[in-house]
């Protein structure tokens, strides 16, 4: 799937950039072809301007000088032009031609000229003749026609190199582009299939945790249908076992429809300024029975009056998420240490527990969710390893960062940088 889906965008890359560089390359030769043909045209123009026309050849072995078709035209020698041209007079009918020109042509040369530019029928036009290219500009003299030549060879090849030019630079690019566009293609498709997999991995752990509470749920029923005839009072432990997994299926729903509410929701939060100290310390309070009751000792330095704009009740949730962790993981008779800092234009919240801290494989996959690094403590403690998702949900919401340091066997941190702008 995802190898189609890169195949097509890859092809769609390629056609995309081929039209633009069709364009581009169109534009570039419709612009030099534009300003070659003016330049054929003044050329055409200077060539034809009277007492400019080229001395006659001598020899001419058409027709002599003091043929009465042309005696009143302008033979005069003038200066050599600078470029190859000549010219060619005809009557009305096409025949009785005179050549001039500065350069010594076969008879059978101004012929084929002469019948090339009456065949088009156009006052101008191009033709290709003795592996030449030449522009004509025919004009009615008063008892025929005037036909002016020139050449065009070096103009036409400036037009021809440059279509080359296009296809071998054109290639060339396509061919870098295919390979670019690939590697580019590739990245973009990588996220997608990251977050496939994901998706696919957290359905599959999502129904793994559904399937164990409903497993205990669907035999402790069969106990109490097996028992009908027992009062409830002597059936109590098979309930109090299905109120448990109820219980633990309220909270991984309730979890489940959390993240998804944070990763799908288009409505923004509002933000307001609270004293988030005030805040820290008043959930310092509610959970210091539950850290003692745990045999752990507990040390905070809360920086007081840290005014912050954002979602109190969620950041209340992120330090509620923290604490319950660093009490699961904590070494008895250990310790949990609280701080809160203002530096410069960052707001600094750190939980540090005293245990065996985190290894260092584990450290890139905390946050994602139903992953536990200690399985059967999770278990035990009734976790589904979604608690540090939300939680980084939450802080990425704030356009903040949890940031986790361990020392092995010693200590685990977890600090959330919150920006104060």
């Amino acid at each position: 799937m995802f190898k189609q889906l890169r195949n097509k965008f890859l092809l769609l890359n390629l056609v995309m950039i081929s039209v633009l560089m069709l364009i581009a390359f169109g534009t570039i030769y419709i612009i030099t072809y534009g300003n070659v043909q003016q330049d054929i045209e003044k050329e055409l123009k200077r060539v034809s301007e009277p007492g400019r026309s080229a001395v006659e050849l001598p020899k001419n072995p058409w027709a002599g000088l003091d043929n009465p078709l042309f005696s009143d035209y302008d033979l005069n020698p003038s200066q050599p032009e600078p470029s190859a041209s000549f010219t060619i007079l005809t009557d009305l009918n096409g025949h009785e031609a005179l050549a001039i020109s500065l350069f010594k042509m076969q008879t059978e040369f101004y012929e084929a000229a002469k019948d090339a530019a009456l065949a088009s029928k156009e006052s101008s036009g191009k033709f290709k003749l003795a592996d030449k290219y030449w522009a004509f500009n025919l004009q009615l003299h008063p008892v025929g026609y005037r036909i002016i030549y020139v050449d065009i060879t070096s103009r036409q090849a400036i037009l021809t190199n440059l279509v080359y030019t296009f296809l071998v630079v054109g290639l060339v690019m396509l061919v870098c582009l295919y390979f670019i566009s690939r590697f580019f293609a590739n990245r973009a498709i990588q996220p997608i299939k990251e977050a496939f997999d994901k998706q696919k991995q957290f359905v599959s752990d999502a129904s793994h945790e559904l399937r164990t509470p409903l497993a205990v749920i669907n035999t402790n029923v069969d106990v109490l249908l097996a028992n009908g005839e027992d009062s409830i009072n002597s059936q109590a432990k098979w309930l109090h076992y299905i109120k448990s997994e109820s219980e633990r299926m309220s909270k991984l729903t309730k979890d489940l429809l959390y993240l998804a509410h944070v990763d799908y929701s288009e409505n923004k939060l509002v933000f307001t300024d609270f004293n988030l100290s005030e805040c820290v310390e008043n959930l310092i309070l509610t959970m210091e029975a539950i850290i003692f009751e745990n045999n752990i000792s507990l040390d905070y330095d809360i920086e007081p009056n840290i005014i912050y704009k954002g979602y109190s009740e969620q950041m209340k949730q992120v330090l509620m998420i923290l604490l319950d962790n660093a009490i699961k993981y904590t070494n008895p008779k250990g310790l949990i240490s609280i701080s809160l800092k203002k530096q410069m234009n960052t707001i600094s919240l750190a939980v540090t527990n005293t245990g065996n801290g985190i290894p260092k494989e584990h450290m890139d996959k905390l946050f994602d969710r139903f992953y536990r690094a200690d399985q059967a403590r999770a278990r035990e403690s009734g976790g589904y390893g979604l608690g540090l998702s939300i939680a980084k949900a939450i802080v990425d919401s704030h356009r903040g960062k949890i940031i986790i340091k361990s020392i092995p066997e010693k200590s685990a941190t977890f600090i959330i940088e919150l920006p104060i702008n």
